[in-house]
């Protein structure tokens, strides 16, 4: 993804987990733009034993793509499905670069 890789890559449930308010902060938006990433399915917050919503670093990271595209002109929802896609094509590369190099471990003369 082309998105600023200061937040990295964390799984959902891991830790720090940031508020709605310093979330945003860290991004330069509002609160509201985060709202509406989560009314339009692309990050879905955390919650806290207090109910107060908290966002990992990863979804950082895709909400910092989303507000790279909406600057840009993009709308919001098409920001959100292009994100998306981007994500499950990193995702399937990934994936993809792990069989290569199972099979050259078990074949090396298959890479040749």
């Amino acid at each position: 993804m082309t998105a600023d890789d200061t937040f990295g890559r964390l799984d959902d449930d891991d830790y720090p987990a940031y508020t709605m308010g310093r979330a945003a902060e860290m991004l330069g938006t509002t609160p509201a733009f985060l709202r509406a990433l989560g009314e339009a399915r692309l990050i879905t917050p955390l919650r806290s034993e207090g109910g107060h919503r908290r966002y990992s670093r990863y979804q950082l990271r895709i909400a910092a793509r989303a507000r790279e595209l909406v600057d840009h002109g993009t709308p919001i929802e098409a920001a959100c499905r292009i994100v998306i896609l981007e994500d499950q094509l990193e995702e399937a590369q990934r994936i993809n670069a792990e069989y290569r190099r199972a099979a050259e471990s078990v074949n090396p003369t298959a890479a040749e």
